[in-house]
């Protein structure tokens, strides 16, 4: 044999050996047992010769377009029997009435597509987005990925629709890719192809077809194949141990169908035809080689990639012949079906592998139960594709995926609260965000904005407003609809990211991964976190993040330039301070819950039992309700806002100088069975002195329950004692009351001597009394030597980050944020607003333990959960947990005293509408109420923490229709139904 004829045997047969030696068992895709069914045969003799063309077309469908529209698409239907659609945008309700439309008109059932690569939300108003693929590569745990196959699968199905053409099995490995990048699940093979894998299984497992792309691989190209054909000039063992990798590896796990890419790749076709035109990628490679037997469909067939150069119809039949399956959104249906049949009468196209074809399709939809079709309901579907589940599962990916690149010193999560000076700053986002709104539910941060266009003189002024600050968290914004890798900001904001990346920042990035590598500087940053794009639920998990409500376990899918390698993240600490999410991630019921509290919250306002109020709601330390209802006062001008203060009334006694008490019980500083008269003694040698604390804290020291101290400032005819108050303000009378209102510097001493020479009842039982609750302030000085407000802000408040937990509210707060309480007639003679409702603790200078403190339903919480978790918040220890369980254990019971040491129990025998707690609380727990209308209670057993805000004394403490409906009692029950739910 000459050797000019040996050389091409000898290549043949290797390339025969290398082809036979890459040939792996594959699992077939299960829709091909349907091939030769008994509705398929059925199918198949009623078609002629177009009609089995038509069913290999698929056209573009639009829910949110004009009837014309929709009249386009049902004459193709009764034309040529197209063999399915493939919706775009529009909205749910729209699409599966058009979809049932679409499937009236057809005699032959249509195979509804969909390109949802990060769910219905990418194409569907109302509906759910969820992360890219890029954020989804960062994670972990591929069963999260698992179950959203399954959840999008489940959404599709449910909006009319059988096929997906996700996932993306692309490796971005090049950053400046203008079209895959952010939707691709990142560079390495490995971590991409087991994600992939996991997405398809979750989607075919859940009965949804789903379509591998774009094959051989789009992932290293620098040129957007809807605009022109992007060149792959790489040798065949690159593209065999790296592009095609994860298309071999769905191949054997059983993917349906796998979409080919409009790409140049001369080594593996040296005509220069897109792979959707080349038999030597679509047969050769994808079937013959890789064994595939699925669904092989094109990538839409109105790209420039595949379009330039090639005419209508002829482009279609190419794409036919090189072996496709269906022909994806075909430019012109009738030309194609013309094109086609012409082929397959020269016989360019054998009339068999047309059959073939069909067939393969038909099967597809008997396996999407299309043999058994019946119209889909649009009622409640926007219901049905938000559940609690898939919104919760959201939350979950972003978390996962959230990614922690830098955390010197353990910025991470924010300790030491009571040091720190917090100032946000979003750049590039025009208005307040979400990441600092959510920053503020932590601690107090002044915000800032920086434009992305912002001048010179703007960020000379902001640096400066930032010289007072220690600890500055930035948040890098992306207005854009994906996350490209484009920074879009002038020189002078990158030199001032450039300038604040340091040890006291922390800057979150809702960008593209790969824009870090053009912000220099950046990886200076004390902390750096990565959230991949930018949305309400990034930039609230990500603020989450940063207090430690969870901790960070991303991984970096990308490399970033020379700074980050692939793989990069640390873990950070999480679970210390609140979680602000969804009832299902506390195990409860969402519908139920809110349903319910919002009832009771409108039954008390309609009732005028109370003009508005807020509830806060929090299991396991997942905040799971936490609402504003109604207005401030019942003139219906001002909405109560989560921000708002309240009077907490009597809840100022577990809330103030107990805590402090507990922690000196910890440092043997308070022992609680010594005297009255050991701490004050100015009592020691009344008959006050040798009562025990813990008689007094349990309401059982026979004291007198409550003192009208401001009947003795007033004369007979009501006017005030001239020794009392005056109208203004001097170094004699330097307490303020009310603006007209001026108390005695030296008034504290008359309270004194009244609890003094208040009568004992001679009885040891219980009487609720708060009478040394007005001493408390004092023995805190005495034993801390520190001023009492002093002590709680540096010692508690500030460090659990409750800085609206405050006496004299209007000395830190506008009064518009402060809601108003009674309209006094008889003492002040004026609406209280801004000061504290209970005279007493107004005579002490708003100062008091008995009453006094404001704070918003959040910030009280805070205190609250460090109750419940028995002495932490925050990765701080305050208070010894064997202190708590002293505290707030019944410690009389035997005399039928069901009070612990400050704390209030439920009643030994009764509860629910007898009692003063739910029926389902349990013994172990404890709270308050206040007379404002105010609760706070913790169940450690249940794990339930329960904080509500009310002004039911406006406009009189007379109104009591809040006792009367037990609303507050109510509505803690439902926390405990919500569980059972």
């Amino acid at each position: 044999m000459k050797i000019k004829y040996m050389l091409p045997l000898i290549l043949l047969l290797l390339t025969g050996a290398r082809s036979n030696a890459q040939k792996v068992p594959v699992q077939k895709p299960e829709f091909l047992e349907y091939t030769h069914s008994k509705w398929v045969d059925s199918i198949m003799n009623t078609l002629d010769p177009d009609e089995k063309i038509g069913q290999l077309l698929m056209v573009r469908a639009y829910s949110n377009k004009e009837e014309k529209h929709k009249q386009d698409i049902l004459d193709l239907i009764n034309k040529h029997k197209i063999g399915g659609v493939v919706f775009f945008q529009g909205n749910p309700e729209k699409q599966v009435q058009l979809m049932n439309e679409f499937q009236q008109a057809s005699e032959i059932p249509l195979l509804g597509a969909i390109d949802a690569e990060w769910g219905l939300g990418m194409r569907l108003d109302n509906t759910v987005s969820y992360p890219f693929q890029m954020a989804l590569g960062a994670i972990q745990d591929n069963a999260l990925i698992y179950e959203m196959g399954k959840e999008i699968a489940g959404q599709i199905k449910r909006s009319g629709l059988h096929i997906n053409f996700a996932p993306v099995a692309d490796i971005n490995n090049n950053p400046d890719n203008p079209v895959i990048n952010a939707r691709s699940f990142g560079e390495d093979k490995k971590n991409v192809t087991a994600k992939v894998i996991a997405y398809m299984k979750g989607m075919q497992d859940s009965g949804l077809l789903t379509t591998a792309k774009h094959f051989p691989g789009h992932g290293d190209t620098n040129v957007d194949s809807h605009h022109d054909l992007p060149v792959l000039n790489h040798s065949r063992t690159r593209m065999d141990t790296l592009e095609i990798y994860p298309f071999k590896e769905l191949i054997k796990a059983g993917i349906n169908g796998v979409m080919v890419a409009h790409l140049n790749i001369p080594v593996l076709d040296t005509t220069g035809k897109p792979a959707t035109l080349s038999r030597q990628i679509a047969t050769s490679l994808l079937q013959d080689e890789l064994g595939f037997e699925g669904l092989i469909i094109t990538d839409a067939m109105g790209m420039k990639g595949v379009t330039k150069g090639n005419a209508p119809g002829i482009v279609d039949r190419d794409a036919l012949m090189a072996g496709n399956d269906i022909l994806e959104l075909s430019e012109d249906v009738e030309k194609a079906i013309f094109e086609i049949r012409k082929a397959v009468q020269k016989g360019m196209i054998r009339e068999k592998d047309i059959d073939a074809k069909v067939r393969k399709v038909l099967a597809a939809k008997q396996w999407a139960k299309l043999s058994d079709y019946r119209p889909m309901e649009s009622k409640n579907i926007v219901r049905d594709l938000n559940t609690p589940h898939a919104r919760l599962l959201n939350r979950k990916l972003v978390e996962a995926s959230l990614t922690v690149l830098k955390n010197d010193g353990n910025i991470l999560p924010v300790s030491g609260l009571e040091k720190l000076k917090i100032a946000s700053v979003s750049v590039g986002a025009s208005e307040e965000t979400v990441f600092q709104k959510t920053l503020a539910l932590y601690t107090a941060v002044d915000h800032f904005r920086l434009p992305h266009d912002a001048s010179s003189a703007a960020i000379e002024k902001l640096k400066e407003q930032l010289d007072d600050y220690n600890l500055i968290i930035i948040g890098i914004h992306d207005q854009g609809r994906l996350p490209k890798n484009q920074v879009g900001f002038p020189e002078p904001v990158l030199a001032f990211l450039k300038e604040i990346s340091g040890k006291n920042s922390i800057i979150t990035s809702f960008k593209n991964p790969y824009v870090l590598d053009k912000i220099a500087g950046i990886e200076h940053a004390g902390g750096l976190i990565v959230a991949y794009q930018d949305s309400k639920l990034t930039e609230e998990l990500s603020a989450q993040l940063i207090f430690g409500a969870f901790g960070a376990s991303g991984k970096l899918p990308v490399r970033i330039g020379n700074k980050f390698p692939i793989g990069s993240g640390m873990e950070t600490k999480g679970g210390i301070r609140f979680k602000y999410t969804l009832p299902e991630e506390a195990g409860m019921n969402s519908e139920f819950l809110h349903r319910k509290v919002d009832s009771l919250m409108q039954e008390a306002m309609d009732n005028k039992a109370i003009p508005g109020g807020q509830v806060f709601i929090a299991k396991d330390g997942k905040v799971v309700l936490y609402k504003a209802y109604g207005f401030q006062d019942y003139s219906d001008t001002v909405a109560v806002r989560k921000t708002d203060l309240y009077d907490l009334a009597s809840v100022t006694k577990i809330s103030s100088s107990l805590p402090a008490l507990m922690q000196f019980y910890d440092q043997g500083k308070f022992d609680i069975d010594k005297n009255l008269g050991d701490y004050l003694p100015y009592f020691k040698n009344s008959d006050k002195g040798d009562l025990s604390f813990r008689e007094i804290l349990a309401h059982q020291a026979g004291l007198t329950p409550w003192i009208a101290y401001w009947k003795n400032t007033l004369r007979k005819n009501g006017s005030y004692k001239w020794s009392t108050i005056k109208k203004d303000s001097s170094s004699r009378f330097p307490i303020r009351i009310a603006d007209h209102m001026w108390l005695h510097r030296n008034y504290r001493k008359k309270i004194y001597k009244a609890i003094k020479k208040s009568p004992l009842t001679g009885k040891k039982e219980y009487l609720y009394s708060g009478l040394v609750f007005y001493l408390m302030p004092e023995m805190v000085e005495n034993m801390s030597n520190t001023p009492f407000l002093t002590y709680l802000d540096n010692e508690i408040y500030r460090k659990l980050g409750a800085t609206t937990l405050t006496y004299n509210p209007l000395s830190g707060f506008p009064k518009e944020r402060i809601v108003p309480t009674e309209h006094d007639y008889e003492f002040r003679h004026l609406p209280i607003h801004g000061t504290v409702h209970d005279e007493g603790a107004a005579m002490m200078g708003g100062i008091s333990s008995n009453a006094g403190l404001f704070a918003n339903a959040n910030d009280l919480a805070k205190l609250m959960q460090m109750y419940l978790n028995m002495g932490t918040y925050g990765g701080d220890r305050y208070i010894e947990e064997s202190t708590f369980r002293e505290f707030t254990r019944a410690q009389f019971p035997e005399n039928n005293n069901h009070r612990g040491l400050g704390f209030d129990k439920p009643y030994l025998e009764s509860k629910g509408a007898d009692g003063n707690t739910a029926a389902d609380a349990t013994e172990s727990s404890f709270g308050h109420t206040g007379f404002t209308g105010t609760m706070v209670w913790m169940d450690p057993e249940k794990r339930i923490l329960y904080v509500f805000l009310s002004n039911r004394v406006l406009p009189t403490r007379e109104n009591t229709k809040l006792y009367k409906l037990n609303t507050r009692t109510n509505i803690q029950q439902v926390i405990y139904d919500a569980l059972k739910e």
